[in-house]
């Protein structure tokens, strides 16, 4: 829940979620995925809630890739990338695979129809990122473990990420500093206490939200160290800024 809130700060859509301590759904029955986590009586813990407009609906087999979507090459598709490995998200699946977590929804807008290209699943986020046998989900311990390796450095005007997920090279490869500095300007306004109070409403206990605000403080200074470091590089090659200024 709160990585879809970042990814909401960020101006991406995404699921309405909401965590709920405690309750009790009055007539349940016949339960599926939920059956552990709802008594016979209906109460329940620690439980996500989705709120779905009645009018929306997910496209069926529409599920798109990071490869071909309208977006490919966009600051939006690209930002969404950093999103992802902002909040550690490994569970990028997409078309190739099984079951995909990006989904089309059609939404029905004013006079028109939407087809709006979300993110469906942010389960697989704020733990460890990596291969099948080392990565976590909401583990703060194994965030910030991960936090100093978020960004590596700028090669050949590209940014190196420490990163690993489902679809490892899709995500990280071919993001430049202008890249990183467009999604600052909404993630890098984000305050320590818009991000704790997130958290809290996430669910996350009081150690989770000062281990969790700490490292993604410690995230986005680094985004925004290595968009001024890429921006003196430039400056130190006149012509090649008079150019970009153009532009």
């Amino acid at each position: 829940m709160f990585a879809t809130r970042i990814a909401w700060a960020a101006g991406y859509f995404v699921d309405a979620t909401y965590f709920v301590p405690a309750g009790k759904i009055i007539g349940v029955k016949e339960l599926d995925r939920a059956k552990s986590a709802i008594k016979a009586d209906g109460t329940f813990a620690n439980a996500c809630f989705e709120l779905r407009d009645k009018n929306a609906t997910f496209l069926k087999k529409s599920g798109w890739t990071w490869q071909n979507n309208p977006f490919v090459g966009t600051r939006e598709l690209n930002g969404l990338k950093i999103v992802l490995m902002l909040t550690s998200n490994w569970d990028n699946k997409d078309a190739r695979n099984d079951s995909s977590n990006l989904g089309i929804l059609q939404y029905p807008g004013k006079g028109r129809m939407e087809w709006r290209y979300l993110v469906t699943d942010w389960g697989g986020s704020m733990g460890k990122w990596g291969k099948i046998f080392s990565r976590e989900k909401w583990d703060c311990d194994g965030f910030t473990e991960q936090t100093p390796d978020f960004i590596r450095g700028l090669k050949d005007e590209k940014v190196e990420w420490g990163y690993t997920g489902k679809h490892t090279s899709d995500t990280k490869e071919d993001l430049t500093v202008d890249d990183v500095k467009w999604i600052l300007r909404s993630v890098g306004r984000l305050t320590d206490h818009q991000i704790m109070m997130g958290l809290e409403a996430s669910g996350a206990t009081q150690s989770e939200i000062r281990c969790f605000a700490k490292a993604i403080r410690n995230r986005i200074d680094q985004m925004k160290r290595i968009v001024a470091s890429g921006q003196l590089s430039t400056r130190q090659s006149g012509p090649r800024l008079a150019t970009a200024v153009r532009h």
